[in-house]
């Protein structure tokens, strides 16, 4: 079932046709209280449910070993979320494995590298990341440094294939361990409910929904995708991308759906 957060306000601040009532977060619910999210809520006097549309399973350290990859032997590790952060610790931490102080970070975001904190003494590693949260300039950042490195790069079962491609072509030693997967969850009495908004945070997200309804049409509902490889895959499924974060102008989701809210309130 959905998480409901509702404000008490009767009057709506947008009266159109086509307002806004009902948002659907594909993710957990916030902990607590506080959350910028209630704030939007009742601020525009909105419905926000929270709904996880993916699971995450991590692989379990018996069934890595059958993979043969040596993690202390790599200097560089890329992450391009903070699952494949989390298990990638976690394994070693299963496994007893010490990562040298000298490895080098590299990451999609500046979000995913700042999730590092919870794992390392940031200040003391090498952190790189992507300025604006693309492969693109992800490589660029990475082909600075990237002589004499041996890359690793965690991941799920679906890993994304543009990085690896970029690695073999550019001739960088590297391997991809497989840590966790990504299980789709039902959602179908979720997304019956009928939203005006769906905001989706990671490729595997759209892939749930799809799996959940092979035939899925919007319909007038909109959607919101949160970084470029899940705008990537809201259009591989054809689907029409309404909201982007982050963006200069919204760098959060919160933001991006805050923007939307209001330039629907001009019209």
């Amino acid at each position: 079932m959905g998480l409901s957060m509702r404000t008490n306000d009767s009057k709506s601040s947008v009266t159109s046709r086509k307002a806004i009532k009902k948002v659907l977060i594909t993710q957990p619910q916030p902990e607590g209280i506080k959350s910028p999210y209630f704030d939007l809520a009742k601020k525009y006097n909105i419905n926000i449910d929270f709904h996880p549309f993916i699971k995450v399973e991590g692989v379990p350290a018996k069934d890595f070993r059958k993979q043969k990859i040596d993690i202390p032997a790599y200097t560089a590790v890329i992450f391009t979320s903070r699952n494949a952060i989390d298990h990638f610790f976690r394994m070693c931490d299963e496994m007893k494995l010490n990562v040298s102080q000298d490895t080098k970070y590299f990451c999609i975001t500046e979000a995913v590298a700042l999730y590092l904190q919870k794992f390392i003494l940031y200040r003391k590693r090498k952190v790189f990341y992507s300025a604006d949260g693309t492969n693109k300039c992800l490589f660029d950042v990475i082909n600075k440094h990237k002589d004499n490195e041996r890359f690793i790069y965690p991941c799920s079962e679906s890993f994304d294939s543009e990085i690896t491609n970029w690695l073999k072509n550019n001739n960088c030693e590297y391997s991809t361990p497989v840590l966790y997967k990504i299980i789709s969850n039902d959602v179908k009495e979720v997304v019956s409910r009928e939203y005006d908004i769906i905001c989706f945070f990671t490729p595997g997200g759209v892939k749930s929904l799809l799996e959940n309804f092979p035939q899925y049409q919007q319909n007038g509902t909109k959607i919101a995708a949160f970084g470029p490889n899940t705008f990537k895959a809201v259009e591989e499924a054809g689907l029409v991308l309404d909201i982007k974060a982050p963006i200069p102008q919204a760098p959060s989701m919160v933001s991006a759906l805050e923007k939307y809210l209001t330039d629907t309130k001009k019209k």
